[in-house]
């Protein structure tokens, strides 16, 4: 009976079949770590003995996300399951994946080919840990050290190294002193990485407790000058003498464009290769930020936020303004609100266009409905039709 708990213990599942088919399989990389550290977990990975092909007889719902690579996804009561077949790689000539893997039935030879030591940790169904590289030591001292020769572990995969400013800044460890010099040596590589891949690990690194420490190293590295858009300005070192976590991608390129206005925040999503969404979330935030400069916190702020970005914009006043708006007031404001959204008025265009009757159709119909959402907004006017109808009688379009 095995003595793992939570969601091991769920998991155990895709172990025990892979197993009874007469092969090996190991819990492995982040979950074990994380085990170790007592932090959450997030997602299960299984590293297997068992070929893609072979895993896809085993179970009844196999998702073949990356099979010519050896992963597939296991798909057991409504969970998702990286499972992984035992592999050696050749070079990542386009960075992002590796131009031939071998499959292999020896656990050793996969656990060398990972990035850090506290990655290279596996588990079996027991608990009993299988740590080749010393990185339990590695967790205990806090210490994030390269597997084997430091300088080919990032040249096999350059977003190595920005992963190596994440992990320092999700679990506040130092890096190596080897590490650092391989890191000094291979920086330049990272140029050659996909821009979305470099994005994702730049999100990352914000929302770790201790950004300032992975920030802190990039600086001291001048890691800046190999990063797209950031290449150009010396933003990182502004944003890191006052920056604290961020959840979102938004709330960083709004961050960037703060630290420095010069940097357009459409300049910026358009070099992160992002979408219309995060653009879209990046602007109101720094919208709002703009509008509290000049007014303060009001009814009208609060309500131009999309519902989930309140907590986001009191994160980024406390790094912009170094006084943080309470998320509670914010949200305290936001349940007295009469209307959420336009829609919520007692009015729309119909209504105005009957009290004008003989007037042509035009822009001048819209404008109204933005002046009465606003005083309706902030308290100014009861949100009544009657009332609503009252106030634009006595305040008339002008004459076009």
């Amino acid at each position: 009976m095995s003595l793992l708990t939570g969601p091991f213990q769920d998991a155990l599942y895709i172990i025990d079949k892979i197993e009874q088919a007469g092969h090996q399989a190991y819990f492995v990389g982040g979950c074990v770590r994380d085990l170790l550290l007592k932090r959450p977990i997030g997602d299960i990975d299984i590293t297997t003995s068992a070929k893609p092909d072979m895993i896809q007889t085993i179970f009844d719902e196999v998702i073949p996300v990356g099979i010519e690579h050896g992963t597939v996804i296991v798909r057991y009561n409504k969970v998702s399951y990286e499972v992984t077949t035992f592999r050696v790689e050749s070079d990542y000539s386009d960075g992002r994946h590796p131009d031939s893997v071998q499959f292999i039935d020896k656990i050793e030879q996969d656990l060398a080919r990972r990035d850090f030591t506290i990655n290279a940790l596996a588990m079996d169904k027991d608990g009993k840990i299988l740590d080749l590289f010393h990185g339990q030591e590695d967790l205990l001292h806090g210490l994030l050290r390269t597997v084997g020769n430091g300088k080919e572990r990032l040249k096999e995969d350059p977003l190595r190294i920005l992963r190596a400013f994440r992990f320092s800044s999700q679990l506040g460890f130092t890096i190596e002193q080897e590490t650092l010099l391989a890191i000094q040596d291979v920086k330049p590589a990272i140029e050659g990485l996909a821009i979305e891949r470099i994005t994702v690990e730049i999100q990352k690194l914000f929302s770790g407790m201790f950004v300032k420490t992975g920030l802190k190293y990039m600086n001291d590295l001048g890691i800046e000058q190999h990063l797209p858009v950031l290449n150009k300005y010396h933003i990182l070192h502004k944003i890191g003498e006052k920056v604290r976590p961020v959840h979102s991608l938004a709330e960083v390129i709004c961050l960037v464009h703060q630290t420095e206005p010069s940097v357009d925040i459409r300049t910026i999503t358009k070099g992160w290769k992002c979408s219309n969404k995060v653009q879209k979330e990046a602007v109101l935030l720094n919208d709002a930020i703009n509008y509290y400069k000049s007014n303060g916190l009001d009814n009208m702020l609060v309500y131009k936020l999309l519902p989930d970005m309140h907590m986001a914009f009191s994160r980024l006043t406390e790094i912009v303004f170094s006084q943080k708006v309470n998320e509670e007031r914010l949200l305290k404001l936001k349940s007295d609100l009469v209307i959420l959204s336009k829609s919520d008025l007692d009015i729309n265009g119909n209504d105005i266009i009957e009290l004008f009757p003989n007037r042509k159709k035009g822009p001048w119909i819209q404008e109204i409905l933005i002046k009465i959402e606003k005083l309706v907004v902030e308290g100014k006017i009861e949100n009544k039709n009657s009332k609503l109808k009252d106030w634009i009688k006595w305040n008339p379009p002008g004459v076009n």
